[in-house]
């Protein structure tokens, strides 16, 4: 069922790294049948972490729920689900909007793209969502409108391993979902952290692959949620999420 294999492990998606800014780029027929695609089979939710926002979701009311990840009309869509880690963080910085307020801000593996549009909502001065799935691009787009926000930019390369742009906050939920990922996010938040001295900010519920990798000494706990019951039961049993604070 399509539900497992999202919600069990997680596999890296293999959709190939293209331009920046997809979202600003796909218009006309191709855009219209994607966003067309996307808003027939997820659902506008707000039953979550954070009810302010409001995204179009993979939901049990949906038909697609149910079904084999062969039927579904897109490869493994992430951004469809709002993953516990993203949901702490997000709270996080509506409660807390000083963190990101007047910031130029990177939301790294953004999926739907919530704990960019919290960023918005708490003030950043600029907001960057990075997804390397362009149909997250044009779904973090719809959950923009659904908020009545501007159209953030996305960027659908893989800024994991960049240096050069300098950021005052990142943003990582739930990206610390297999081990390759795992190892390559460490050694490079290291790096940008000792170079940039940017607040890195990750929301996990205790996957393996995160405490397995991140030194202890490396992380100070910022905050945990209890998850709501709706997000206990979609993710097999976790019923807590926490931010992290990545130190030097």
């Amino acid at each position: 069922m399509l539900l497992a294999r999202l919600a069990g492990p997680a596999v890296c998606s293999r959709v190939p790294p293209i331009h920046l800014h997809l979202a600003q780029q796909l218009s006309g027929p191709s855009a219209l049948g994607l966003r067309t695609i996307i808003g027939r089979h997820t659902e506008p939710v707000s039953e979550h972490l954070t009810p302010e926002i409001s995204l179009h979701l993979l939901t049990p009311r949906c038909p697609f729920w149910s079904q084999t990840a062969q039927l579904w009309p897109f490869r493994d869509p992430y951004w469809a689900i709002y993953w516990p880690g993203g949901q702490a963080l997000s709270r996080y910085l509506l409660d807390n909007p000083v963190v990101t307020k007047a910031k130029k801000v990177l939301d790294l593996g953004s999926g739907c793209g919530a704990s960019a549009i919290a960023a918005f909502k708490s003030g950043a001065t600029h907001v960057l969502a990075n997804d390397i799935d362009p149909i997250a691009a044009v779904s973090i787009g719809m959950n923009c409108e659904l908020n009545k926000i501007p159209p953030l930019l996305v960027a659908t390369e893989s800024l994991i391993g960049k240096m050069d742009e300098k950021w005052d906050v990142i943003l990582l939920g739930d990206m610390f979902y297999a081990d390759e990922l795992s190892a390559d996010l460490h050694d490079w938040l290291t790096e940008y952290k000792r170079f940039h001295g940017s607040e890195i900010l990750i929301g996990d519920p205790g996957r393996a692959q995160f405490t397995g990798y991140i030194a202890q000494n490396l992380l100070q706990k910022v905050i945990e949620y209890e998850l709501p019951e709706t997000t206990k039961k979609e993710n097999y049993g976790l019923t807590s999420s926490t931010v992290w604070r990545f130190l030097s």
